[in-house]
């Protein structure tokens, strides 16, 4: 089965189990306080006489209140600037919740970044270190697996249901495992990538209406000739004309194509920039390689080849 990332409050997904990132203190991070009030006081009971979780170990419990059927707890590991393989620690652990749940034979899982946020990790690496587990598990077994990038709301942590009482119950200083929820500096190399990536994502390149009004405009030609000699209304056009990031049919961009008089290879560019491409499996996408392949841009002509063969026809849809 396949896996997939949503944007998602946890505590609503209907799935037969999910990931509790405890810290065995028992509600001190946000995304498990908020678990515990909305599966109700027998969750945090039950949570409370399982004790202490061992690392790379997880306990099953019922999901009372929650939508989902079980509830998967494991201690979510902190990260310590990568100086004691904090990576395949958070991996082993992202491991055995799913095998945990391999093990009670359940279908479908879904967990949040364990340990983003407070327990040291960014959400970025997190998210690497989660989906690399997911890969590896997947192998393997057959599951349905959500990865759930959505934090939980910061006044979640606040919030007490009167029917029971969330301890405040802190390590002392001898035990401080966590202080700030910054990333640490033994990660850029994750945030880095992130970064660059986004910044690639954003350099976008000529929309297919640039393209098409820089072609009339390299060409000298008047609006009306183009869409006319393309089948298409003026309000139509005036869509294109309008917004730079229109995006038209398949068969109004090849209707541009012809009217343009492009070439193949330019054909297909600017089909490319809205997301088609003309292909030799289709019936109608080969009668029009065959016109622009021997020029012929005439689309009275194309139309009564296409009709000839029963396929649909270019201009206004």
């Amino acid at each position: 089965m396949p896996y997939k990332i949503l944007d998602q409050n946890i505590t609503t997904m209907k799935v037969d189990a999910i990931v509790n990132p405890t810290d065995n203190y028992y509600g001190s991070g946000g995304e498990q306080r908020a678990i515990y009030q909305a599966a109700g006081p027998k969750l945090f009971k039950e949570r409370k006489k399982i004790g202490d979780i061992p690392p790379f170990e997880a306990r099953i419990t019922q999901g009372y209140r929650l939508p989902a059927k079980h509830v998967i707890h494991v201690v979510a590991p902190l990260d310590n600037d990568s100086k004691h393989s904090e990576e395949q620690t958070l991996e082993e652990t992202y491991l055995s919740a799913m095998s945990l749940a391999a093990s009670h034979h359940l279908e479908s899982l879904a967990f949040p970044l364990i340990s983003s946020g407070m327990f040291g990790y960014s959400r970025s690496m997190d998210l690497t270190i989660a989906l690399d587990s997911v890969r590896r598990f997947l192998e393997d077994h057959e599951m349905m697996i959500y990865v759930i990038v959505n934090e939980t709301d910061e006044s979640d942590d606040m919030m007490v249901n009167n029917s029971f009482e969330m301890p405040d119950k802190k390590p002392d200083n001898s035990k401080v495992l966590f202080s700030l929820a910054l990333p640490k500096s033994g990660h850029k190399e994750y945030d880095n990538k992130q970064q660059l990536l986004k910044e690639e994502v954003n350099k976008l390149g000529e929309t297919f209406s640039e393209a098409v009004l820089r072609m009339i405009s390299e060409r000298n030609l008047a609006d009306s000739f183009i869409y006319k000699r393309a089948n298409i209304d003026r309000k139509l056009f005036s869509k294109i004309r309008s917004n730079s990031d229109y995006q038209p049919s398949k068969i109004t961009a090849i209707a541009l194509a012809i009217s343009l008089e492009l070439n193949i290879d330019e054909t297909n560019i600017l089909l490319a920039k809205a997301g088609y491409a003309l292909s030799t499996s289709q019936k109608f996408d080969k009668v029009i390689i065959y016109f622009i392949s021997i020029h012929n841009h005439d689309l009275f002509e194309i139309n009564a080849t296409l009709f000839s063969f029963g396929l649909k026809t270019i201009g206004l849809e």
